[in-house]
């Protein structure tokens, strides 16, 4: 009483294959679609960060700017100055002269 195997009708194995790649194919949808908008999320955010970079870069820039404007200000002043200063020097030499020359008034 062994039973024989009964091959299915055509039409029972074309449907089913139909079935499965029916299936299949949501499958594989699904798993790209997920995977395109991953990748999509991914750039996005890729670009949102380059946007900042870009922002962030283009504040330094301006500060840059204006620390050699103000850097550029001050060296002017201090060549403005530096005749004065040379004055100042020079006014200090002859103030400890004066006071060596007060010291041995004092001391005659």
């Amino acid at each position: 009483m062994a039973e024989e195997a009964m091959e299915p009708d055509k039409v029972d194995i074309t449907g089913l294959c139909r079935d499965v790649f029916s299936k299949m194919v949501t499958y594989l949808m699904g798993e790209l679609t997920g995977y395109l908008s991953a990748t999509s999320e991914d750039y996005k955010l890729q670009e949102n960060m380059n946007k900042l970079a870009s922002l962030k870069y283009l504040k330094m820039k301006d500060i840059a700017v204006n620390i050699r404007r103000n850097l550029k200000d001050l060296n002017q002043k201090s060549a403005a100055l530096q005749p004065y200063l040379v004055q100042i020097t020079l006014i200090e030499e002859q103030m400890v002269a004066l006071e060596q020359a007060d010291t041995k008034l004092d001391a005659y």
